[in-house]
């Protein structure tokens, strides 16, 4: 079998050769250059240091190694994506749509057609149920993935593993310092997949600029600051206010007229919703339900290990509504509600937060 494998220099996917070898197989990684390290200004990405660990890699396995680049792509695809969705007021998801149009998406388009199989370091696995191949969750509920996979189709789902998914981090790090591979006390990647190391504001300003406007209490419409524009900001945000006499949290917005709506305490009612709408709706592998009026599922709106119970019900075309069974913080539009079945395991359906 033919196995692509999609290497970072961390030490999930330095984990995910090691075992692909002694499964057997002989993949071929790939390093995908998506960063912003090209860009003007942007020069403290940390690719070349990736680039030289997954040459080691490749070295020591006797694995083919290919650099590519989707830069463009990416630039096409997530990075307008992300500065449209912000402008827009809404908070974007662009790991999930990296993921998707990038990651199995070009990439499987330009390379991975090629093989019969994709191998990455995510969290997640595959479990087959009646034959039919489901994203399912990891066994490290910490650092599981699966809503950050949720909006991949059968196509993708069905050629895709995940070697580490059966594996707690902790083993993960212990098997990389066993086989002594040099990303093996590497830390974790943090924040947005294209930024690397540079400030997601510095990002936004300097394609959407600053614009000043009020912060205003929700409650009593008194004004008790300014921001720089609602874009720095996302609903249910609490730090970067810098408002007297907190906590505050970022409640509402109003996109027109450049204005944050904030509530005070530690718990402010008016942060919290059990009605999410979704759009686009879409089942991963298949229906695995048929028709109901209303049915209980487990569900997350944000990347967290826990789960919310709920009830999902059809309310018209690509429109479903979960209502969650306890008031959930900071339900914001642009980001995703991933369903999963009663049991917390296989991914079921997506759709965008409206």
């Amino acid at each position: 079998m033919e196995i692509a494998a999609l290497v970072s220099g961390g030490v999930d996917s330095s984990v995910v050769v090691h075992l692909l070898k002694e499964q057997g197989y002989d993949p071929t990684l790939f390093y995908i250059r998506i960063g912003m390290e090209d860009e003007e200004g942007y020069i403290d990405c940390p690719a070349e240091e990736d680039i030289e660990i997954t040459s080691y890699i490749a070295r020591k396995y006797g694995c083919r190694f290919e650099e590519v680049s989707l830069h463009q792509e990416y630039w096409d695809n997530v990075v307008s994506y992300t500065i449209e969705s912000v402008r827009r007021g809404l908070t974007p998801n662009p790991d999930m749509m990296c993921n998707k149009l990038i990651k199995f998406g070009a990439f499987n388009q330009r390379w991975g057609k090629d093989f019969d199989m994709i191998a990455t370091g995510h969290y997640a696995t595959i479990d087959h149920v009646e034959g039919t191949p489901f994203l399912a969750t990891a066994k490290d509920a910490v650092k599981d993935q699966t809503d950050f996979l949720a909006q991949l189709n059968f196509a993708q789902i069905s050629r895709l593993m995940f070697p580490i998914g059966h594996l707690m981090k902790s083993e993960v790090r212990d098997i990389a310092r066993q086989a002594q591979l040099p990303s093996a006390e590497r830390k974790d990647s943090q924040g947005i997949c294209f930024l690397g190391k540079i400030n997601y504001n510095d990002f936004l300003r300097r394609y959407l600029g600053e614009r000043e406007g009020k912060i205003v209490e929700l409650e009593t419409g008194r004004v008790l600051g300014t921001h720089r524009g609602y874009w720095f900001h996302t609903i249910g945000q609490r730090k970067g206010l810098y408002l007297s006499g907190g906590p505050w949290f970022v409640v509402k917005k109003d996109i027109e007229e450049n204005t944050l709506y904030v509530s005070q305490g530690y718990d402010p009612v008016t942060q919290y919703g059990t009605v999410i709408d979704l759009a686009g709706f879409q089942y991963l592998s298949k229906d695995i339900w048929g028709e109901f009026d209303t049915i209980d599922v487990k569900f997350k709106i944000r990347h967290t290990p826990e789960f919310h119970q709920g009830h999902l019900s059809h309310i018209g075309g690509d429109r479903y509504r979960i209502v969650s069974d306890d008031p959930i913080q900071g339900i914001a539009a642009g980001q995703y509600g991933v369903v999963y079945d009663n049991d917390a395991h296989l991914v079921v359906a997506s759709g965008m937060i409206v």
